[in-house]
């Protein structure tokens, strides 16, 4: 699917600047990011909408929108430079993932004029990788807009007035389900009931995701982009992989990093429908998991959430009482630990 996008856009001269494919069990959202003119952009998505498995095609170029991108970056940080190195990671508000006697390993989070200055003050100190996600992007909803997302979260709205039946809800999800069969192959927006007119509403039961993963972004050093991928596989299948990535032209380097201690992040952005009663337990459930909200309304929070996997999955299962409309997320980075530690061995211990 990837390379059926990308030669629509290559026929018409255009480059992909900016790729996200979030995977949500057997669907995708892809986010794009390409500069054209209108006529033209407007000839590309009539195109991707005849692709078969393509759903549903947005432009959000003039909409009002919230937009991220996740950035790991490795850099040289002597002990003399190190206080300099954490008053920036303070002032743009990062943080430290990984640290070692000479390296460190910053985790930034924001719009791509963030991600530049980080890199512009960095710079200095000496940077030896940088993994970067293509961006996400949700639309932001208008204060006072309505729009019926409680049929969809009931139980957790004590003040509505009109009683929805207990079966309400799992009736609403079946039918979700059911009419997904009626699309050819899938694709990356959800159904809901016949006749509304407002957002598809995800069902979060959709929206645990896989162990595959793709983010691609641009590397340190200039011209050149990092692509990393997670695919489930043996250890013989991944080598017979890499030997044939290996044979592919424009490709510098493949590094497996299955069996190295990692620094492993993702982004995602999350919109949630709330009303005045159920805002402030979302948000008590987003301080929970240190995301931040980044846009509200009257009937919406969207939250900003940066993890692991597991940490993702935990908060889309404790936010799905409440109605989750639409999710983006930027696919899963990692960089090698100059630490050595391998956090992947440290969750089954405690301390007394």
């Amino acid at each position: 699917m990837i390379n059926r996008i990308a030669r629509v856009f290559a026929r018409r001269g255009y480059n992909i600047e900016s790729l996200a494919v979030g995977l949500n069990k057997d669907k995708a959202l892809f986010t794009i990011v390409v500069s054209g003119t209108e006529r033209v952009l407007q000839q590309v998505i009539e195109q991707l909408q005849k692709l078969v498995n393509v759903w549903k095609v947005e432009d959000l170029s003039n909409e009002p929108l919230v937009e991220r991108e996740l950035m790991l970056i490795k850099v040289k940080a002597d002990p003399q430079f190190r206080a300099e190195v954490m008053w920036l990671v303070d002032i743009f508000r990062a943080k430290i993932v990984d640290i070692s006697e000479s390296l460190l390993t910053i985790e930034v989070t924001g719009d791509p004029g963030k991600m530049v200055a980080v890199q512009t003050n960095l710079r200095k100190f000496g940077i030896k990788e940088i993994a970067r996600t293509g961006k996400i992007a949700l639309r932001r909803e208008k204060m006072g807009a309505s729009a019926p997302f409680w049929r969809f979260s009931a139980a957790s709205y004590p003040d509505l007035h009109e009683k929805v039946p207990a079966n309400g809800l799992n009736g609403a999800r079946a039918r979700s389900v059911s009419n997904e069969a009626d699309v050819s192959g899938g694709g990356d927006v959800y159904p809901v009931e016949d006749g509304f007119t407002i957002n598809h509403v995800l069902d979060a039961h959709w929206g645990f995701i896989d162990d595959s993963s793709l983010a691609v972004g641009h590397a340190e050093t200039e011209g050149l982009s990092r692509i990393t991928t997670v695919i489930p596989g043996t250890d013989e299948s991944i080598s017979k992989l890499v030997q044939q990535l290996y044979k592919l032209g424009d490709l510098h380097e493949v590094q497996d990093l299955t069996h190295l201690p990692f620094a492993e992040r993702e982004l995602m952005l999350i919109k949630i429908a709330v009303n005045a009663a159920a805002r402030q337990d979302v948000l008590d459930i987003a301080n929970i998991f240190r995301a931040n909200a980044v846009d509200v309304s009257g009937h919406t929070i969207t939250l900003e959430l940066t993890g692991d996997l597991d940490k993702l999955v935990a908060l889309q299962r404790l936010l799905e009482p409440y109605g989750i409309c639409e999710v983006a997320r930027t696919g899963r980075l990692a960089l090698v630990r100059e630490s050595g530690v391998d956090t992947k061995y440290l969750r089954g211990y405690s301390l007394p």
